[in-house]
């Protein structure tokens, strides 16, 4: 034996394409940060917005502002990290992958933010006056163009890392 083994990353990566470090390592906290959100879009589709109309309506209202502040701790870092990697891969797509893809990504980006501008905040912000149960199901309902959107986000990262270490 000449030297200590690889790590299985390491060598997985060098085998596969001679790709840069700095590549390698955007595409990755790219694909961590979407996971994240994925993660974390799905458990609010399924399990958090529909526990909403469990909590009652005399506390519901610290409840959603409590939801709201807390919220934005969770989502916040892995949002500024995937909206960051996403514009420099528009800007600077790796080598051997197609401008449109990063650009397909970005896109869908837009599209989640506009809803959650759009639609999803004022249903928050119609929340935050006590429950209501209309615009609960319009949360749920509504919710699910972001859902769909990280989702595909998801598949659209982990593709990326699959052509760009792909010989």
């Amino acid at each position: 034996m000449s030297g200590p083994p690889e790590s299985f990353a390491s060598l997985a990566l060098n085998l596969a394409h001679p790709m840069d470090t700095p590549t390698a390592t955007l595409l990755t906290v790219h694909l961590v940060a979407t996971a994240a959100m994925v993660g974390l879009i799905w458990f609010v589709q399924i399990v958090h917005y529909p526990l909403f109309e469990v909590v009652g309506a005399e506390g519901f209202a610290a409840y959603e502002a409590s939801h709201q502040r807390l919220t934005s701790y969770v989502v916040g870092p892995p949002m500024a990290v995937e909206g960051a990697t996403a514009l420099w891969l528009a800007a600077f797509p790796p080598e051997g992958l197609a401008r449109v893809w990063p650009l397909v990504g970005l896109g869908l980006l837009a599209v989640i933010h506009a809803s959650t501008v759009l639609v999803q905040v004022p249903r928050h912000t119609a929340l935050s006056a006590g429950f209501d149960a209309d615009q609960a199901r319009r949360l749920v309902s509504t919710n699910w163009i972001r859902t769909i959107g990280w989702s595909a986000r998801g598949a659209l990262g982990a593709a990326m890392v699959v052509v760009a270490v792909t010989p």
